[in-house]
């Protein structure tokens, strides 16, 4: 652990509002230009889905993408770009990312396991010494948007990547349960406490389409989600629904194959940041 620059008395590192930590630079044969983490305070309310389907969007808006599955024990990403088989390869210069179908370059750790079901079962300062390797050490070129798949909760590995890795924004994910709303304050107001810009928020199961009459169905109902983010006076970017075509091409590795409008207004916002 690093410590504190100030040296205030009692200072613990983490809460040290005063203290400077210096950022990790890529790898020398990386250019990263912008880099966005996707949060939220509670698993299973899609983040993995977000990254992949927003990566997606921005490549093929004809940007650089690279995506870092940084929820180590829990790896998803993969699976949504059809990779779950490959391997990612290294020489003397570094380790590579693995490119999907279209070209987003993915990191993972399951992307270096021969057995993918194989559990990884590390402590978490060693979890966080990993992510911070995912991005020293991987060799990602030229990047135009690199997006950061962050495991649920505020503990080592989001802070980590807030303290160590030159985050330009954050985006919020959530879901309309009222069980969700204060689990994402805590993220919401962690960003806040690091001083880390929050570009909005994303709405996950905001609803579903009656297949018949194209009616919006609100199967979590109304109004908790809109009440979160005038809350937190944040701008909502996006509601994904509950779409069975959209977890059919998550499932077959497809998500690139999807077409949809729903990430645009989130896409152009990161345009012109």
């Amino acid at each position: 652990m690093a410590d504190c620059n100030h040296q205030c008395e009692g200072c613990s590192v983490e809460n040290c509002s005063e203290r400077t930590i210096e950022k990790l630079k890529p790898h020398p044969y990386s250019n990263i230009k912008k880099i966005y983490a996707i949060i939220s305070g509670k698993g299973g309310v899609g983040k993995s889905l977000v990254t992949s389907l927003l990566a997606s969007s921005v490549n093929k808006k004809g940007k650089s993408v690279a995506v870092i599955d940084a929820d180590v024990t829990g790896p998803s990403v993969p699976q949504a770009f059809g990779l779950k088989d490959q391997l990612a390869e290294s020489d003397e210069s570094g380790l590579y990312p693995v490119l999907s179908k279209h070209g987003v370059k993915v990191m993972s750790a399951n992307l270096l396991l021969e057995d993918k079901e194989a559990p990884i079962v590390w402590r978490g300062p060693i979890v966080s010494s990993f992510v911070q390797q995912l991005f020293t050490d991987v060799i990602y070129g030229d990047v135009d948007y690199m997006f950061i798949d962050m495991p649920p909760g505020t503990g080592d590995i989001p802070l980590t990547v807030f303290q160590m890795i030159p985050i330009d924004g954050i985006i919020v994910v959530s879901s309309p349960q009222e069980l969700v709303s204060m689990v994402v304050a805590k993220s919401i107001n962690m960003a806040n406490m690091m001083n880390i810009p929050i570009v909005g928020m994303v709405e996950n199961m905001a609803y579903i389409k009656c297949p018949d009459c194209g009616k919006k169905i609100t199967v979590f109902g109304d109004g908790h989600f809109e009440d979160d983010v005038k809350r937190h006076g944040l701008k909502l970017l996006a509601e994904i629904p509950i779409d069975p075509e959209l977890a059919s091409k998550v499932d077959k590795g497809e998500i690139e194959e999807y077409q949809t409008s729903i990430m645009d207004q989130l896409v152009d916002t990161l345009f012109t940041r």
